[in-house]
């Protein structure tokens, strides 16, 4: 016996079905899947470049979703793309008095997260009922809640609100399970790639803004 053999059985064909979606993926696809990847690891690093890498991905996105008719994810990648241009401008042209300068880490209260949640959770609740009595959505509630908080994440991501990652971290983690029992397993581990990287992500963060309230206090001591 290993010392792995406690671990549940990968099943073959579900491996096999991962790496020949991959395998035969169209080109222009294939670069948007890249490209998204490429978004999460940027951002992480807290690289501007992050943004680029965004606007190209959702626009092939939009493009792909428009022409399968899921009119819906189409437009909530126009609304990314959007946020792509707004991200670059705010992470490269912050004012900091008569001066612009790199826009910093920042953290909110715990209040106001709260109370964020709370309207983003009425709002999923109020859009969820709609989905669910008036079309043939399938978790209906679920694919809402994970939609509304990746539009607002989305901006906190831009404003580099560093609680951001906490936030991705559910809503990733809700998509795994969403995807898997909608037989979508490529995009199930697209999902926990992304799942993993915000771990990342949420690290590489701290120390950065570790090093800013360092940089700050050093100034005051000077002034």
């Amino acid at each position: 016996m290993t010392a792995f053999a406690f671990l549940p059985a990968i099943e073959t064909s579900i491996m096999e079905n991962i790496l020949l979606y991959f395998l035969n993926l169209p080109f222009w696809e294939f670069i948007a899947v890249i490209l998204s990847i490429t978004y999460v690891v940027l951002v992480a690093q807290n690289n501007i470049w992050c943004w680029p890498a965004a606007f190209i991905s959702t626009l092939l996105f939009t493009i792909i979703f428009f022409d399968v008719a899921l009119l819906m994810e189409s437009l909530l990648n126009v609304y990314y793309m959007a946020m792509a241009v707004f991200g670059w401008y705010k992470w490269q042209f912050h004012q900091q008095g008569a001066q612009y300068q790199e826009l910093p880490i920042q953290r909110w209260r715990i209040s106001t997260h709260v109370k964020l949640i709370l309207g983003l959770s009425v709002l999923s609740l109020s859009l969820g009922f709609v989905m669910d009595n008036y079309t043939h959505a399938d978790y209906a509630y679920l694919d809402t809640f994970t939609t509304v908080f990746a539009v607002f994440t989305t901006y906190l991501v831009t404003i580099k609100v560093i609680e951001n990652w906490l936030y991705w971290m559910v809503i990733n983690a809700l998509s795994i399970y969403l995807f898997i029992n909608k037989g979508l397993h490529p995009t199930a581990l697209l999902a926990f790639i992304n799942f993993v990287m915000c771990f990342v992500g949420w690290v590489k963060w701290h120390q950065v803004f570790k090093q800013q309230r360092g940089d700050q206090l050093a100034a005051l001591k000077l002034s």
